[in-house]
């Protein structure tokens, strides 16, 4: 992937405002059976529960997506670890990451599952401010746990 595939601010509203946008959700498990959620800290869902992911880019092939997005999201891991594919998602949104209130964001997500034991306080937190591990009866009784999240355990 090259360094002209990442999109500039205003090509980048143009993109969100005209199409959808398409990304990959991880699904994080470890031993306990209790998946990863991080808070997060950017429109859509600011706030929010939500699994990790990240949009697929220009020109980058599925799986060079699904690595970097482990690593940007999960952080280097010493083993790569075995992935699942889990389901196709729409996500619409009323709001959009530049807080203009005239469109929204859609995205097409691509949920893949995958087991990995990581360290919450080594985790990248861009994306997300707090990152918690969850027993699927308690992430979907949570009022602050998204319904996109919630779907994939639903």
């Amino acid at each position: 992937m090259s360094k002209n595939s990442l999109l500039d601010q205003a090509d980048f509203t143009q993109v969100i405002r005209l199409v959808p946008l398409v990304s990959i959700d991880l699904i994080v498990r470890n031993s306990q059976g209790e998946f990863l959620l991080g808070k997060r800290n950017n429109a859509p869902a600011k706030g929010m529960w939500f699994v990790p992911g990240g949009r697929i880019f220009k020109n980058e092939r599925l799986n060079q997506a699904l690595e970097r997005v482990i690593l940007e999201e999960l952080g280097p891991q010493e083993t790569q670890p075995a992935v699942k594919f889990h389901g196709v998602y729409d996500h619409l949104y009323e709001e959009n990451v530049f807080g203009d209130p005239e469109y929204g964001t859609h995205f097409v997500v691509l949920a893949h599952q995958l087991k990995l034991n990581l360290s919450i306080q080594a985790l990248p937190n861009e994306q997300h401010s707090l990152f918690r591990w969850w027993a699927i009866d308690q992430l979907l009784a949570s009022t602050e746990v998204h319904s996109y999240t919630k779907a994939y355990f639903s």
